[in-house]
């Protein structure tokens, strides 16, 4: 009798285990590429505004681009509500820095840092947050700019960027990209780095929202669309010459 008590105890509390798990499991609301360059006074970051549910653009309205305390900037692409929990995350890390009251504020590299820590955690516990972050700012002069991955993978870089961002934008990035542009610059090339990706990725959108930090504050812009052009060739007749298709 006693052993099939135990039993039967043992199979609730797994029961009950498997219940209070709140893993992801598998992304559902997802953001696309964010992309982060340094530029000569500071760091500028720009991302959409879509949300995919599954393959379908269903939320338009997702704001990615987030302060982080006094001096850092926060984009991230991939699960939105584990954004979401990051960002609560930081609430805390920030809170707990403000209260010692020393007159030093945590700057970009620690927070890069803290951000690795939790994402290379979280990957070993088999229970990731399923975003891809980048994390730039500016402190005492020194502009930082790096990403993390969903696993804990990170680096330092002039510039960077999530999703289909490494494989269509860096490139751009690569042969404009220098460390002396302007604020205008900057605006225009990342402008064509996200309008390469909207006519190539389809969980993109033409709502952008772009952000800029430098040593006097930071500003993250409203919502604006980019100008595109529909009618060349391809985008009319993306089939033409390719035999057998639908």
């Amino acid at each position: 009798m006693n052993l099939l008590v135990d039993s039967n105890q043992a199979k609730s509390n797994s029961l009950i285990s498997e219940a209070a798990s709140e893993r992801t499991l598998y992304p559902y609301v997802t953001g696309t590429s964010v992309i982060g360059i340094k530029y000569k006074d500071g760091i500028l970051m720009m991302a959409d505004m879509g949300g995919s549910y599954g393959s379908t653009l269903r939320y338009k309205s997702m704001e990615r681009l987030k302060p982080v305390g006094k001096h850092s900037l926060l984009g991230a692409s991939g699960e939105i509500s584990d954004f979401q929990e990051i960002l609560r995350y930081l609430d805390e890390l920030i809170l707990y820095d403000n209260m010692w009251d020393d007159g030093n504020s945590m700057g970009p590299k620690e927070v890069h840092n803290y951000l690795t820590r939790v994402m290379y955690n979280r990957r070993n516990k088999f229970n990731p947050l399923w975003n891809s972050l980048v994390l730039g700012g500016v402190k005492n002069g020194q502009k930082y700019l790096g990403m993390v991955s969903m696993i804990g993978v990170h680096f330092e870089d002039n510039h960077v960027a999530t999703g289909f961002g490494n494989h269509l934008a860096r490139p751009i990035l690569r042969d404009e990209w220098h460390e002396n542009l302007s604020f205008e610059d900057g605006v225009r090339l990342l402008e064509k780095c996200m309008r390469v990706l909207l006519y190539r990725d389809r969980s993109a959108v033409n709502k952008l929202q772009i952000a800029k930090i430098t040593e006097e504050g930071m500003t993250i812009s409203q919502p604006y669309a980019l100008k595109t052009s529909w009618n060349l060739a391809a985008f009319q007749n993306p089939t033409a010459g390719a035999e057998g298709s639908w």
